[in-house]
């Protein structure tokens, strides 16, 4: 009876503070059990992302450094040699298309001179467009 009357005063508005903060819990309660029940995957998720943040503010051990610098120099050992590997097979099949840094500015200098050429024979013509007008 007193849940009854709990979750009438909160949804009225009405009742001690006690009384809607326990009807606050109560709906909060239902509707995580509800988002669970229907999207479990989605609270796993959060749990494990909520494990993460709390895992990086606290301050890692003596012990912990110790045990996870091999391996964190192995992962970064291998992340710059795939790095490396990326870019330099980017730059030979760039080489092998013929598309060097040279050959980009070429292509771009040529582009600007030909907006330039157009932007000037546009503009004549209009003015003698003008001229003929008059």
């Amino acid at each position: 009876m007193t849940d009854q009357d709990n979750s009438r005063a909160t949804q009225t508005g009405q009742g001690s503070p006690r009384q809607r903060a326990i009807g606050a819990y109560e709906d909060a309660r239902g509707r995580a059990t509800d988002t669970l029940g229907q999207a479990p995957l989605i609270a796993l998720a959060g749990g494990i992302a909520a494990g993460a943040l709390i895992a990086a503010l606290l301050p890692r051990t003596e012990a912990e450094t110790r045990l996870v610098r091999p391996t964190a120099r192995r992962v970064k050992a291998s992340a710059r040699a795939a790095v490396d590997a990326a870019r330099d097979t980017s730059k030979q099949r760039f080489n092998d298309l013929g598309l060097t840094r040279e050959k980009g500015e070429e292509t771009i200098n040529s582009l600007i001179d030909g907006l330039k050429d157009t932007a000037r024979a546009s503009a004549d013509a209009a003015l003698e467009a003008v001229r003929n007008q008059g």
